[in-house]
This record gives C-alpha cells, structure tokens and sequence, in this order.
C-alpha cells in the first residue's frame, strides 16, 4: 500500500508542476501575418473599386453586336492593302536606289 500511495503522489505532484509550468509560460505575441493579411485586403479593396471603374467604361460582350460578312470582308481587305504598302516600301537606304521589285512586263504583242 505504501507504494502504491507514493506512487499516486509523486503522479500528482508531477502533473502539478507540468500546470504551473504550462501556465506560466508568457502569451505570444500578436501574430504580424494577421495584420498583414488585412493590409493585402484593403489594398484589393481599392483594386477592385479601381477595376469596377475600368470596365464601366467598357461594353458586355453579350450586349456587343456581331460584326457584319461585309464588315468582316472590309477589314480583311483593308489589312492586305496596309501589307502591300509595307511590302512596298524600301527598308533601309540601300534599297531606296534598288529597283523596284516588280518589273513591268514586256508587251511583245504591238
């Protein structure tokens, strides 16, 4: 019996000292991420303020209008003119006195 009462007190008194050392142990201190993390909030905030301004400005896509078949041709006709200008042009000073590339052809039918 006295070993096992002095079992049982030396449990107790270790688990009484484990409190007191657990509970004396200071508080963390505030955690920076936290306050970080309400920093990047408030920044997006005004992003998205700033964005939904933006895009006011901008049409929906399903409130858009869909081109036109001559609207399309007009387009693509207008960029091939814009690409042989540019083909045309010469790109450096040698070639401004170069001749030109395209050669008229010969007439042999008088």
């Amino acid at each position: 019996m006295r070993n096992r009462a002095a079992w049982i007190a030396g449990a107790l008194g270790a688990a009484g000292v484990a409190y007191r050392a657990l509970r004396r142990q200071p508080k963390p201190a505030a955690d920076t991420r936290a306050d970080e993390l309400r920093r990047k909030l408030d920044d997006s905030k005004q992003l998205v303020e700033e964005r939904e301004q933006f895009e006011s400005g901008e049409t929906p896509v399903d409130e858009v209008e869909p081109p036109t078949l001559e609207g399309k041709r007009a387009a693509v006709h207008e960029r091939g003119h814009e690409a042989a200008r540019q083909m045309r042009e010469p790109k450096n000073s040698f070639q401004k006195n170069a001749a030109p590339a395209v050669r008229p052809r010969a007439s042999f039918h008088s």
